[in-house]
């Protein structure tokens, strides 16, 4: 059973060939980039290594990237039941795919994510998303270790169902968790390894933060009064 990889990609040149690389050691997962306007030699890399490229010529966002990378799964390998995606920077490792991948494999989820080891993570991320989870819970009524997570990995049907959520910015993730929650999908969590390289400022941080709990205050409180789109 083949699989598919999906990594939205901007200015990666640094990145991307060791990405590609990793997932590769996967015999049953195929790679596709989804490249998001790079002004970089990242395309290059991509297309050099013979791998599948699909490619935005201006910056749309994480959020679109992924969109196209789903709808050209969708549209070019009717037969493939699961994606994983990951982001090309090496925060999650390309190594831990098949940990996302064998919930859905097994039959036992729909949707799945990755939950980071609290640890592992500096104190300003630690904090942001304590507050992101504990009010996405709250609200959701939910128990989840990990609201925020970027390495996710979904069945056919998900990625059909999810797309429509596939918001810009820091609110994808939990914009996605909302609409497999909206759609009753078998949600399951699997531990998996973060490293953190890039650092953002303090104003830029506040911001993110503020930003992504008004947007989960805003759907909590819609879904709890069963307020629809």
């Amino acid at each position: 059973m083949t699989h598919y990889a999906l990594v939205p990609a901007f200015n990666e040149e640094k990145n991307i060939e060791e990405v590609i690389l990793r997932l590769r050691k996967h015999k049953n997962v195929n790679v596709i980039v989804v490249d998001d306007g790079s002004t970089d030699a990242t395309p290059q890399i991509v297309k050099k290594m013979g791998t599948v490229l699909v490619r935005h010529e201006t910056n749309k966002g994480k959020g679109e990237a992924i969109n196209s990378g789903f709808n050209f799964i969708l549209k070019n390998y009717p037969k493939t039941k699961y994606v994983v995606v990951i982001d090309a920077d090496m925060q999650y490792l390309p190594e831990e795919a098949m940990k996302l991948l064998k919930p859905l494999e097994d039959g036992k989820a729909d949707f799945v994510t990755g939950y980071r080891d609290w640890s592992e993570v500096p104190f300003r991320h630690r904090l942001g998303n304590f507050v992101w989870r504990k009010f996405f819970n709250i609200l959701f009524g939910t128990d989840f270790k990990d609201t925020n997570c970027g390495y996710i990995a979904l069945t056919r049907n998900a990625m059909k169902k999810v797309k429509r959520a596939l918001h810009g910015g820091y609110i994808i993730e939990n914009s996605v968790f909302i609409e497999a929650i909206k759609n009753n999908f078998r949600i399951k969590q699997v531990p998996v390894t973060v490293v953190y390289k890039r650092k953002s400022g303090v104003v830029r941080g506040i911001r993110i933060v503020f930003g992504v709990f008004i947007f989960i205050l805003i759907e909590g409180l819609k879904f709890r009064l069963g307020i629809k789109d």
